[in-house]
């Protein structure tokens, strides 16, 4: 079989933004010849936690938001988010995810280095 199959059941959650949340990396530049493709992650935010200010060097990110609401902020505002939105953020552009609810939040990641 040339195409890679793995079951999101049986990926492990590990830690991400230093423990404040959780991630299932689906794929990663280890599955992916291009040179371009850094990962795609399903993050997991735990109610009234945060995804705290963080930049990523060089590489673009979009966030889907599968089930949630609250807000993402970046250096000129904040921004509610809600389920079914999607965020671009440019690289290098400090940002942070703010879970104010009493559920967890889930959405998927996909990096792009540029």
């Amino acid at each position: 079989m040339k195409i890679i199959k793995r079951s999101a059941n049986e990926i492990q959650k590990e830690n991400a933004h230093g423990g404040s949340g959780a991630r299932k990396v689906y794929a990663s530049d280890t599955h992916l010849k291009s040179s371009h493709f850094e990962a795609l992650t399903h993050g997991f935010l735990p109610a009234g936690k945060d995804f705290d200010w963080h930049n990523h060097e060089n590489i673009e990110e979009v966030m889907i938001v599968l089930e949630g609401s609250g807000k993402v902020h970046d250096e000129d505002g904040e921004y509610d988010y809600n389920s079914g939105d999607v965020f671009i953020f440019p690289a290098n552009v400090n940002h942070k995810i703010s879970n104010d609810s009493s559920d967890e939040h889930e959405m998927i990641f996909m990096r792009v280095k540029i």
